[in-house]
């Protein structure tokens, strides 16, 4: 019988990519929700008023609030995920010292779901065992990798930055320009950078891009129109 030569823990291919996949996705969905609710705010601010420090206050109170959300956000949610992986994994290590023969019946039946014959199943769970039998069943079982246990903080700072990054697109564009161009060109730089986000997640997830940077570009437009037509009102009226 061979030795398997790709035991769980160094599949090249297996949690690590997806795990980076994820980052990536984050970010750019991050970068999105950045330059859509800062768009609508602004774009609302300027249908009511030209003033250009009027703009930047509402602009820079939304970026700020908003990328302090997604921060907290994520850092509550990834902790709570981060929690149930070591819970996970003490469970796990608990049942390997108390009924080890129980849990190498486990990841024999495991194996053999993933395809291999019972024979071929029972050596390489023997194998995975003796190598290291909490990171085996951590891998095959619970599809946890415990030296990538998901971090908390650097979900919240990697919200943080990509939801800033895509804040400033909007609030630059409408701060800097002059009063008679600000409108149109923001709209369309953001416009155009939906279009880059929209088409980056759908290639990140490996989906069709078409639908995706539709409805994005779409979902953004209808933002920006429902903000300057309520800022346009307010505007109108003195409020």
């Amino acid at each position: 019988m061979t030795e398997p030569t790709q035991p769980p823990h160094d599949e090249p291919h297996g949690g690590a990519l997806g795990s980076r996949l994820n980052w990536l996705r984050a970010a750019v969905l991050g970068a999105n929700d950045g330059i859509v609710s800062t768009a609508g705010l602004v774009v609302g601010v300027a249908g009511a008023t030209s003033d250009r420090a009027a703009l930047l206050t509402a602009g820079l109170a939304g970026l700020l609030a908003g990328s302090m959300s997604m921060a907290a956000g994520e850092y509550v949610s990834v902790s709570t995920q981060r929690d149930s992986e070591r819970a996970a994994l003490a469970l796990e290590k608990r049942e390997l010292r108390e009924q080890p023969q129980a849990e190498l019946e486990e990841l024999t039946g495991l194996l053999e779901e993933r395809g291999l014959s019972r024979e071929v199943a029972r050596e390489a769970a023997e194998q995975y065992t003796a190598r290291d039998a909490l990171r085996a069943h951590a891998r095959v079982e619970l599809g946890i990798d415990p030296d990538e246990l998901s971090n908390p903080w650097h979900a919240a700072w990697a919200s943080f930055l990509a939801f800033t990054v895509g804040a400033l697109l909007p609030l630059l564009a409408i701060v800097l320009l002059p009063a008679d161009r600000r409108l149109p060109v923001t709209v369309a730089a953001v416009l155009a950078s939906l279009v880059l986000t929209g088409w980056s997640s759908a290639r990140l997830g490996a989906a069709a891009p078409g639908r995706a940077v539709l409805r994005n570009v779409a979902g953004g437009a209808l933002a920006m129109g429902v903000t300057y037509a309520v800022g346009t009102l307010l505007g109108a009226v003195g409020v």
